[in-house]
């Protein structure tokens, strides 16, 4: 996997190395994001046909919003692979930092100490590309992290070196 260093001294991050998801994930997202806007848009469509056809007059606002949603998706779209080269995470010696986003960056640390469980999910795209995604429930109610895009050979071993980070911090507690 592709490793960068990446300093950002505002948040007290620096010199550390990042660790890059998969290329991959590119695909996935942009299927993801085409088969939704493309099904919505042509839904939109045919609901402007169809009120074009009792002469009200409605269709014409409906087609507007279909293309307004298939711009969305094309610039969505286009958009998809700057935004997969900015998710990254760390392991540094007490926590996981997780940094996702393009104009709203967001890093999220994670102590191993307050990780409860690790989880690998696979879907069909992902096994199909060779990838996994990691979940991590931790001792907050409302957490929702996640790693998406690992390459599946890495997932099963980074799954296991954070359970083993969670239990030696967890009974130093």
């Amino acid at each position: 996997m592709a490793r960068e260093r990446l300093d950002e001294p505002g948040l007290g991050l620096t010199g550390i190395d990042w660790t890059r998801v998969s290329a991959k994930l590119v695909w996935t997202e942009l299927i993801a994001t085409l088969v939704i806007g493309l099904v919505v848009t042509a839904g939109l469509v045919l609901i402007g046909i169809v009120n074009d056809g009792f002469g009200s007059g409605a269709g014409t606002v409906w087609l507007l919003i279909g293309i307004a949603v298939l711009v969305i998706t094309l610039v969505t779209a286009a958009l998809t692979p700057r935004r997969v080269r900015a998710i990254g995470y760390a392991l540094r010696d007490d926590d996981l930092v997780v940094r996702r986003g393009l104009m709203w960056q967001r890093f999220t640390a994670v102590p191993y100490g307050r990780m409860q469980l690790v989880d690998v999910a696979r879907g069909p795209l992902d096994r199909a590309l060779g990838m996994s995604e990691l979940k991590f429930v931790t001792a907050a109610a409302a957490t929702n992290v996640r790693i998406p895009g690992i390459p599946a050979t890495d997932a099963d071993e980074l799954r296991d070196r954070l359970v083993e980070l969670a239990e030696s911090r967890r009974a130093g507690l």
